[in-house]
């Protein structure tokens, strides 16, 4: 009767630690790999450091991002240190309906 107590146990312990551990960093993992595998040229980044930019060319690992206004800041970096991405059509919405209001 204790090994089979035991055997349960064990199966509920690790059902619990998937759905609370595993299970969201897996999707979690999906929705930033959706979401760089839709950058496109002209959409605004966050990287990793907090730094803001824009993307302006797109390789299979790497992209080149623009920061500021200086048109001479262009820094390449790898697409994993992205963390945001807001396309230029959303913010273009954004605008209209905050100046309706």
């Amino acid at each position: 009767m204790s090994t089979g107590m035991l055997i349960m146990w064990l199966v509920i312990m690790f059902g619990m630690m998937y759905f609370l551990m595993i299970r969201p960093q897996k999707k979690e993992q999906k929705k930033l790999q959706a979401m760089l595998n839709d950058l496109a040229v002209g959409d605004a980044v966050v990287t990793t450091s907090g730094f803001y930019g824009v993307v302006i060319d797109i390789t299979d690992d790497d992209v080149i991002v623009e920061f500021g206004n200086n048109k001479n800041c262009r820094i390449p970096m790898r697409k994993t240190a992205i963390t945001e991405v807001e396309k230029p059509e959303t913010a273009v919405v954004e605008e209209k309906t905050e100046k309706k209001k």
